[in-house]
C-alpha cells in the first residue's frame, strides 16, 4: 500500500443553530479580539447577528469586516489584514461562503506570521504561524472550512492559490439552519460545486489520492445526489439542506488531500473574466471536461456512477456506466435551471482562445487531470461548452 498524508481540522462541529453559540464554543480558543470575515449580503440580512451576538456576550470584542466579494481580491484581503492588525487581533471567523472563508484564512496567516504573500503562494510554500481561525459555512459548495486552500484574484483576472496544512481552521461548525435562506439558483450552483469536488478528488492523478479521500468522495456523492434537487426545490427542508452541508464538508476534505483537476483550471478563467460564480463556473464545463477524461477515467467514474446517481446501478458495462454519469450530470444542470452553454453568460466565441490559454496557467490543477491536456483540447472543451 502506497504512503499517503490526510490533513484536516482538529474540530468539526456539526450542529444545527451552533451558530447560536459561537461564544461558548469558541471563547477559550480565538482570544478576546476577533476579526469577524463576512460579505455584505450576509450582513445585511442578519444572518451574522445571533452569532455575533453571542461573541458579545462571552466577552469578545468583535470587529466586523463585511468588504468581502465574490472572487475576493487581493486588495480586499489586504483591506482585511489592515483591519485585523489595527485592532490586535486574537484570531479571526470566517462566515459564509467560499470567498469569506478564503479571505479569513489568508487574512489569519499573515497577520499571524507577517510573511511575504509572494512567498505563499502555491502547494506547500506558506510557512505561518497563523491566528487561531474558525470557519463557518453558509452555503452548501466550496468545503473552504475544511481545506488548506485559499483562491485569491490578482489584478483584474487572475486566480492565485495557497494550498498549505498552515491554513486549516481549528473550528469548522457547520449549521445548517444557516442555509435555510440560499437562493435556489446558489443552492444549485454550489451544490454542483460540490459534487464536481468529489467526482475530480476521486480520479485525480495526485501521488496523494487516498483511501480516506476515495471513501469521503463517494459518501458526498451519495449525499448530494440524492438532496440536491429537494434542496433546489424545497429550500425549508432542513433534512435536505443538512445532507447538502455534510456533502459538501466531506467532498471538501475528500479534495483537500487528493486534489481537483481540469474542471477547476477550465473553470478558473470563466470566474476571473467574465465574473462568473465559480459553482456555476464548474457546472459550465463540467460533462465536457469528464468526456475529454473518459478515455482514462472511464473505470474511475463508473465506479462513483451509481454514488450520485442510483438509476445507473444496472448498468453493468464500465463505458456505459461512464456515458450514462456524464449524461446525468449534464441532465442535472438542466433539471435544476443553471445555465448549460457559455454563450449563456455573455462570453463570446472569440473570447474561448483566450480562456484556454489562461486554463493553461492552472498547471497546479492541470498536473492532476487523469488525462494530459493541451491548449487545443482546453479550447475544444471551451467550443463544445459554448
Amino acid at each position: 500500500m502506497k504512503n499517503f498524508t490526510f490533513n484536516t481540522p482538529p474540530s468539526i462541529i456539526f450542529e444545527n443553530n451552533a451558530s447560536n453559540r459561537l461564544g461558548e464554543i469558541l471563547s477559550k480558543s480565538l482570544g478576546g479580539k476577533i476579526l469577524f470575515v463576512t460579505d455584505p449580503g450576509i450582513r445585511k440580512l442578519g444572518l451574522c447577528d445571533t452569532a455575533i451576538a453571542s461573541l458579545e456576550n462571552s466577552g469578545i470584542a468583535v470587529t466586523v469586516f463585511d468588504g468581502v466579494e465574490a472572487d475576493p481580491s487581493l486588495a480586499t484581503l489586504m483591506a482585511c489584514v489592515d483591519a485585523g492588525k489595527s485592532v490586535g487581533a486574537t484570531g479571526l471567523i470566517g462566515f459564509g461562503g467560499g470567498s469569506s472563508m478564503d479571505v479569513a484564512k489568508l487574512a489569519a496567516l499573515l497577520i499571524g506570521s507577517g510573511e511575504d504573500l509572494d512567498e505563499a503562494w502555491g502547494v506547500a510554500q506558506a510557512k505561518g504561524p497563523r491566528l487561531p481561525l474558525a470557519l463557518v459555512p453558509t452555503t452548501s459548495g466550496t468545503g473552504s472550512e475544511v481545506t488548506p486552500v485559499s483562491i485569491i484574484t490578482v489584478g483584474a483576472e487572475e486566480k492565485r492559490g495557497v494550498n498549505s496544512p498552515v491554513i486549516l481552521p481549528d473550528f469548522a461548525i457547520l449549521d445548517p439552519q444557516l442555509t435555510l435562506g440560499l437562493p435556489a439558483a446558489i443552492t444549485a450552483a454550489t451544490g454542483v460545486d460540490a459534487m464536481v469536488h468529489a467526482i475530480e478528488s476521486y480520479a485525480s492523478a495526485n501521488a496523494n489520492n487516498n483511501p480516506l479521500s476515495r471513501m469521503l468522495a463517494r459518501q458526498a456523492l451519495q449525499l448530494l445526489g440524492a438532496n440536491i434537487e429537494t434542496a433546489v426545490f424545497d429550500g425549508a427542508d432542513i433534512e435536505a439542506r443538512s445532507a447538502m452541508l455534510l456533502g459538501s464538508m466531506l467532498a471538501g476534505q475528500a479534495f483537500a488531500n487528493s486534489p481537483v483537476a481540469a474542471v477547476h483550471a477550465l473553470a478558473y478563467p470563466i470566474g476571473g473574466t467574465f465574473h462568473v460564480p465559480h459553482g456555476l463556473s464548474n457546472a459550465l464545463v463540467l460533462p465536457h471536461v469528464l468526456r475529454f477524461n473518459a478515455p482514462e477515467a472511464a473505470p474511475l467514474y463508473s465506479e462513483i456512477a451509481a454514488d450520485a446517481f442510483p438509476e445507473i446501478a444496472g448498468e453493468s458495462d464500465v463505458d456505459a456506466r461512464c456515458s450514462a454519469f456524464i449524461e446525468s450530470l449534464a441532465t442535472l444542470s438542466e433539471k435544476l435551471g443553471l445555465e448549460t452553454k457559455l454563450r449563456q453568460v455573455s462570453i463570446k466565441e472569440e473570447h474561448l482562445e483566450k480562456l484556454a490559454s489562461d486554463a493553461m496557467l492552472q498547471q497546479r490543477l492541470l498536473v492532476n487531470n487523469p488525462r494530459e491536456m493541451s491548449e487545443a483540447d482546453a479550447l475544444a472543451i471551451y467550443k463544445a461548452a459554448w
